[in-house]
């Protein structure tokens, strides 16, 4: 009897060390990325019908500090976001006229609180993006709309919140997919990502001139 619980006690020891090995293992496979440039293209479609209009789609990230800028044809855009104080600045250009929005912390939450009850669902498709294996998920809103999103669980980025729909996906969004009420789906794909340049200072910088100052409402 003795001899029997040794040797269960021993299975049961080999079984926990094997769970923490590929538990250890798995975490030694993802990489916190704190500085990177990823490139976006984005198509936008109705139906079987390409629409004309594209855009461009830039991520900066460096340390607690993140920018997004989309470029299209008749507008521009950029976010900038401190995860620190968790405030953000948002640059709008139609033409000539420029717009400037800043957000402190508490309107930041307000702005996208209803962001807050989105459900996660992961399946288990995947597809490659520049060679990152992701995994297929769809995101539901409140509303009924669901945004289907492919990540990459190998590297995860220092700031989340700058896309706040995405804060809580175990990775980097390398892709995603969404249709709005005019049955127009818009699909962004990650085409270039860089994980070793440094991204400039500068590119957090506020603008403190010419720019319209747009209270939040």
């Amino acid at each position: 009897m003795g001899l029997f619980l040794k040797y269960t006690f021993l299975k049961k020891g080999i079984t926990i060390l094997i769970g923490l090995f590929f538990l250890q293992a798995s975490f030694a496979q993802q990489r916190i990325v704190a500085e990177c440039t990823v490139v976006y293209k984005v198509e936008s479609s109705i139906g079987m019908a390409q629409v004309q209009e594209k855009a461009l789609k830039t991520v900066y990230i460096k340390s607690n500090s993140a920018r997004v800028d989309l470029v299209a044809p008749a507008y521009a855009q950029t976010t900038i976001y401190n995860k620190t104080t968790v405030t953000a600045t948002v640059l709008r250009s139609f033409g000539e006229d420029k717009y400037m929005t800043s957000l402190n912390s508490k309107q930041w939450r307000k702005v996208n609180a209803p962001l807050d009850s989105i459900q996660i669902q992961y399946t288990n498709d995947s597809i490659s993006i520049l060679d990152y294996p992701c995994k297929k998920g769809l995101l539901q809103f409140k509303n009924g709309d669901i945004v289907t999103v492919y990540f990459t669980s190998a590297i995860i980025p220092s700031v989340r919140e700058y896309e706040y729909m995405f804060k809580d996906i175990p990775g980097f969004v390398l892709g995603y997919e969404m249709i709005d009420g005019a049955g127009v789906k818009t699909i962004f794909r990650a085409t270039q990502i860089n994980l070793y340049n440094p991204v400039a200072a500068s590119k957090f910088d506020i603008p403190t001139k010419g720019y319209r100052i747009i209270p939040v409402e």
